[in-house]
């Protein structure tokens, strides 16, 4: 009995002495840039207490994960327990560690993606994706002088890198994560002018299209619901009154390239903008036309009230690929 408990205590010591050498041990600040999940541990994403970072304060830095760390272990004063593991995309270091901790590539004294964006940003043009999924309520319902006729529509904010879905989120939840079963995720809950908007300006809301973004992405989003959609509103703002959505209006029946909306992304939101910008075409099953679907935007940085969609799109990476070389901008209504 003696030598297997002293078995099961050596084991143990063992463990933990590997685990102890998994860490890298720093010292110094990491400061916020944004409000980030602060977990228990990195794999499962445990949580206790909901604990997030708050945007601009300073953590005492304990360790990396690894040599060149993907996640920082800090100490987050009243939560419980004050240890706790930060993505290294969530902020910077100051003091020590800055010296000695490899810097994500391209990260100045503002976050910039380590060969990725921070988020994607997923633009709709509505009028394409009815094309393909006529039975959708909110198609059925398609009108000319309705707002998504003429503008960009939200798909979604989606954290990266991609894989990021899902945090604390039950498995009843996930089950239910399909479009057949959307209307049995939790509601949203937002106050009376954010919801009135997105309604106008995510059409899928007819379809619970908001439960599905939030359950999958906005839960690993660092915020709550209501300042995560008010921040994805506030983008799509930006855009729909820029220069991008000026030159789909223009030739809505007609063709646009690639090259084209990328130029109109540096035009709106200065030189290099359009290349952290990727277009998707979908193929309408009735006539075989190549529609222009979705714009997915790279960006990098805190999001905010008072972020700036420009510099968000310049502290990103650009995006290998510009996608769909040409597509038809197609109208409202099923052609």
């Amino acid at each position: 009995m003696r030598i297997g408990v002293v078995f099961g205590l050596a084991l143990l010591a063992a463990s933990l002495a590997s685990a102890a050498r998994a860490d890298v041990k720093l010292s110094g600040t990491f400061v916020a840039d944004a409000a980030c999940p602060a977990t228990q541990a990195i794999k499962n994403g445990k949580n206790p207490g909901n604990v997030s970072t708050d945007a601009g304060q300073g953590y005492q830095l304990l360790a990396g994960n690894k040599d060149a760390p993907t996640h920082y272990l800090i100490q987050v004063p009243g939560a419980d327990p004050e240890r706790r593991w930060v993505k290294v995309s969530c902020g910077h270091l100051s003091g020590s560690s800055a010296a000695t901790v490899p810097a994500a590539p391209g990260r100045q004294d503002k976050p910039a993606a380590s060969g990725k964006p921070e988020y994607v940003f997923a633009l709709s043009w509505q009028p394409a994706f009815c094309e393909t999924k006529s039975n959708k309520a909110e198609c059925r319902a398609q009108n000319p002088s309705e707002f998504d006729a003429t503008n960009f529509t939200l798909h979604g904010l989606w954290p990266q890198p991609n894989g990021n879905f899902y945090c604390q989120v039950s498995a009843g939840d996930k089950a239910n994560d399909n479009p057949a079963h959307w209307q049995d995720l939790p509601p949203v809950n937002l106050d009376a002018g954010t919801r009135a908007e997105l309604d106008k300006v995510m059409p899928g809301t007819a379809s619970k299209l908001e439960r599905h973004e939030w359950i999958k992405h906005g839960t690993c989003y660092g915020k709550n619901q209501q300042e995560y959609f008010s921040d994805a509103l506030s983008l799509m703002r930006e855009v729909n009154s820029s220069p991008v959505r000026d030159l789909f209006t223009k030739n809505i029946g007609g063709k646009l390239t690639a090259d084209q909306i990328r130029s109109a992304f540096d035009q709106a939101f200065g030189s290099g903008a359009g290349d952290r910008v990727r277009v998707s075409c979908v193929i309408d099953p009735s006539s075989g036309r190549r529609l222009i679907g979705e714009l997915t935007l790279g960006l990098a940085g805190p999001i905010g009230p008072s972020s700036s969609l420009k510099d968000l799109l310049l502290a990103s990476v650009p995006t290998n690929k510009a996608g769909c070389p040409v597509g038809t901008v197609d109208p409202i209504g099923f052609q």
